[in-house]
């Protein structure tokens, strides 16, 4: 394929103070905002500053409100502000409580909301999704679940033209679901058995010429979804088998990062006999399933939860699969031809890169050029039509854990570390470091932008900078 066919162009990008899912238009982490600061803080080019409870979802903007998420110890808000002033409207109180947190870093609030220019839609693992209107009225409730799994929920609801669209992947039940966002009404929901726990937004893919898919970063696949019925129209095996990472859309290619430590970084062994021969061996009572006590992998039995899918203290035939997959399968960056019908993994992947890959960020692409950035500060540039390293170094001043995604405009990239290090970079194959901000807060919160305007949020507050009027 000639390279034209190949080169990824930077996404759509919407005008004005739009920024209305998590990473901004179609997920893509881009804005045509202009005007945006290099430097910032409590004292320089701050706009506004309003106090928060906590959270990890990211703030969405439009029509002069920015909404977010938030949780004061088990209760569960969504929470809407002014745009121009950053003044509190209203707040409203998830229909159900926190029971349990979540295992390992993950919040009781790490879902993002979406809007549609006017009302605003959020999700609660406790309960299901909610919406309410501009002026806070509650529009309709949706029960969900229970779900089944073990470090909470990652993954956004995202609009597409009147559908309101979810993914939960989980170790058991996993499914898709669109909804009717006037009415809560659900339009299909399509099953996902294949998948178990993963994190990553859907993405909405526009095809040339086709109607509108969804794109599922999930464990070992990358699946499309029509969006009118559900129907599972293509697919690319051989990810990773925990996803984080949304994918990236460009003009002929589609950036997919799928990157989890492997078993054996876990204290696992890599190699699995096969389950009769297990249950040969170690099947005291004969009962065709092994429990924790018949297991002999002490790291193993240290991490249950990991292998027990179903959690019914016992490992069936089908759990020792999944496990047998993980052990094989590999970490990635992915670029991947959309388009067919079917299984397209030995026919549309273009290139793919498996050395230096983030485990939660997602991939940028920016003006022609692919960004990575891993745990560290370490940042990749890539040529996105061949997957060449262009540049990769780390972000002195910025370094440490990430759980934020990259976002760009105006000619920037920002980066925003766990301990609220923003760095503003010059975007290009040769990147280079502008200006590194201290926030002072710990941010796990990807940052919004529109109008001249950056929106970032800690676990203490959120703050808008600009350069004035």
């Amino acid at each position: 394929m000639p390279r034209s066919r190949i080169l990824a162009l930077t996404c759509l990008v919407v005008s004005g103070a739009e920024w209305r899912q998590f990473r901004g238009p179609g997920g893509s982490g881009v804005s045509d905002a202009t005007g945006l600061p290099v430097s910032f803080g409590a004292g320089e080019n701050l706009v506004w500053k309003t106090p928060l409870p906590p959270g990890y979802s990211s703030p969405v903007l439009s029509n002069n409100r920015v909404f977010v998420t938030a949780h004061e110890g088990p209760k569960l808000f969504t929470i809407c502000l002014e745009l121009s002033s950053g003044r509190i409207l209203w707040r409203r109180e998830s229909p159900k409580s926190l029971v349990e947190q979540p295992k390992g870093p993950n919040s009781p609030v790490s879902s993002s909301p979406a809007t549609d220019g006017a009302n605003v839609y959020s999700f609660f693992q406790p309960f299901g999704l909610v919406s309410y209107g501009p002026d806070g009225e509650e529009r309709w409730r949706l029960p969900l679940g229970p779900f089944n799994t073990p470090y909470g929920f990652g993954s956004s609801p995202v609009t597409e033209g009147n559908t309101l669209l979810l993914v939960a992947d989980l170790d058991t039940d996993s499914f898709l679901i669109a909804i009717d966002k006037d009415n809560g009404k659900v339009r299909w929901r399509m099953e996902r058995p294949e998948a178990t726990h993963g994190y990553p937004s859907p993405v909405v893919y526009r095809p040339p010429g086709g109607p509108a898919q969804i794109l599922i970063s999930g464990a070992f696949q990358l699946a499309a979804y029509s969006v009118e019925s559900g129907e599972k129209l293509w697919w690319v095996n051989g990810m990773a088998w925990q996803a984080k990472a949304m994918p990236v859309i460009g003009r002929d290619a589609i950036f997919v990062l799928s990157s989890m430590p492997a078993l054996a970084e876990l204290g696992i062994p890599q190699k699995f006999h096969p389950f009769a021969q297990m249950l040969e061996q170690h099947d005291a009572n004969r009962d065709g399933r092994l429990s924790r006590d018949e297991t002999p992998d002490a790291e193993m039995k240290k991490l249950w939860f990991l292998f027990d899918l179903d959690r019914d203290d016992h490992l069936s035939a089908g759990e020792w699969k999944v496990h047998q997959a993980r052990a094989s399968a590999t970490s990635a960056l992915f670029a991947i031809r959309p388009g067919g019908r079917g299984d397209l993994t030995a026919s549309n992947i273009l290139w793919r890169h498996d050395k230096g890959l983030p485990n939660i960020p997602s991939p940028l692409l920016y003006r022609d050029v692919l960004y990575v950035l891993r745990e560290g500060g370490i940042l990749t540039s890539f040529d996105p039509a061949s997957g060449k390293v262009l540049k990769q170094a780390r972000v002195e001043g910025a370094v440490g854990a990430y759980f934020s995604s990259p976002v760009a405009a105006d000619g920037k990239i920002f980066l925003v570390n766990k301990d609220g290090k923003v760095a503003v970079l010059k975007a290009g194959a040769d990147w280079e470091v502008l200006r590194i901000n201290d926030l002072g807060e710990d941010s796990w919160a990807t940052p919004a932008m529109a109008d001249g305007r950056l929106y970032l949020r800690t676990q203490q507050a959120l703050y808008c900078f600009g350069k004035g009027d």
